[in-house]
């Protein structure tokens, strides 16, 4: 099970109620946040996320409002405790900037591990046994989209392994994918499981101007999250050369792209209520959720 939080659902500055967009993503016990705008660590906390459990950043773009809270992030690391690396992943040139952030907060109790990730091509690594894929997307400057899979392993069937007389010593182990020898006889993975199930993905994408491309790297994402600058059409050239997309952008992406469920973010300071355009967007794509702080889900 992944737990997934939306920090903050702003773009471009803080609101007494809205905090500017981030995203929490949480397997077993550790944690990864996706951009750092100003009192990032704040919302954490209000959230009632344990910032103890975060060991990975990744950075989308370098304006201020993803990547301005970085110093306090890190002073409120330091102040909780954390001593192990903090990993910092974002595109070619982040590594400079992160560094110049981090001239207020000099003395750490921890290292950070900086990964700059191309521009040019589809990136894939891991994170705590999730495949994370970064891929360059359409701003007013360099900016990375990322996806998260998590393979799941298939359904363990109890009656096959007692048919076979497996120890339920060792039902842990095979459904692990590891072999038992019992009374010279293999036991795999395959003779004690069920159908495989689907991976679980989660994708992220802002702030970019919508792109054929896109749809792709979605694809059968479980949960999309996905920016609204605004939600009235009107808006969609002056976004255009903005690099941002409205809210019927992103319910065709995940119309497009096969999503099961999408959530909407990183809404303009004008962008009062929101929920004004649910009816409007949903016409497009039923399940769009017109996010807020706080914003939770369960991907299992």
């Amino acid at each position: 099970m992944i737990d997934v939080t939306l920090i903050g659902t702003g773009g471009m500055l803080p609101l007494p109620e809205r905090w500017l967009t981030s995203l929490w993503v949480e397997y077993k016990g550790r944690a990864c946040l996706v951009d750092c705008g100003e009192g990032t660590q704040i919302a954490i906390n209000k959230h009632g996320l344990k910032l103890s459990r975060l060991d990975t950043l990744f950075i989308t773009h370098l304006h201020a409002d993803h990547v301005s809270g970085l110093a306090g992030l890190l002073l409120s690391l330091g102040n909780c405790g954390k001593t192990d690396t903090l990993k910092i992943y974002g595109h070619i040139g982040t590594a400079d900037i992160i560094r110049q952030l981090c001239c207020i907060c000099p003395v750490l109790p921890f290292e950070i591990e900086i990964h700059e990730l191309p521009l040019d091509s589809i990136m894939r690594f891991d994170w705590n046994e999730i495949i994370i894929s970064s891929m360059p997307l359409k701003h007013s400057i360099d900016c990375l989209g990322y996806s998260f899979v998590l393979n799941r392993k298939p359904v363990f069937n109890p009656q096959k392994a007692k048919a076979l007389g497996v120890d339920v010593k060792y039902w842990k182990e095979l459904h692990a994918g590891k072999s038992v020898v019992m009374d010279g006889q293999e036991i795999t993975q395959e003779m004690v499981t069920d159908e495989q199930r689907k991976p679980l993905k989660l994708t992220y994408m802002t702030d970019t101007r919508y792109f054929d491309d896109m749809a792709d790297f979605a694809r059968d994402s479980d949960l999309l999250i996905s920016e609204g600058m605004y939600g009235d059409d009107e808006y969609i050239s002056k976004m255009l050369e903005k690099g941002h997309m409205v809210f019927s952008q992103s319910a065709k992406l995940a119309l497009e792209s096969a999503s099961a469920l999408l959530w909407l973010t990183h809404y303009s300071p004008a962008l009062v209520n929101p929920n004004d355009y649910k009816e409007s967007v949903q016409k497009i794509f039923a399940d769009t959720v017109i996010s807020r702080d706080g914003e939770k889900i369960t991907l299992k």
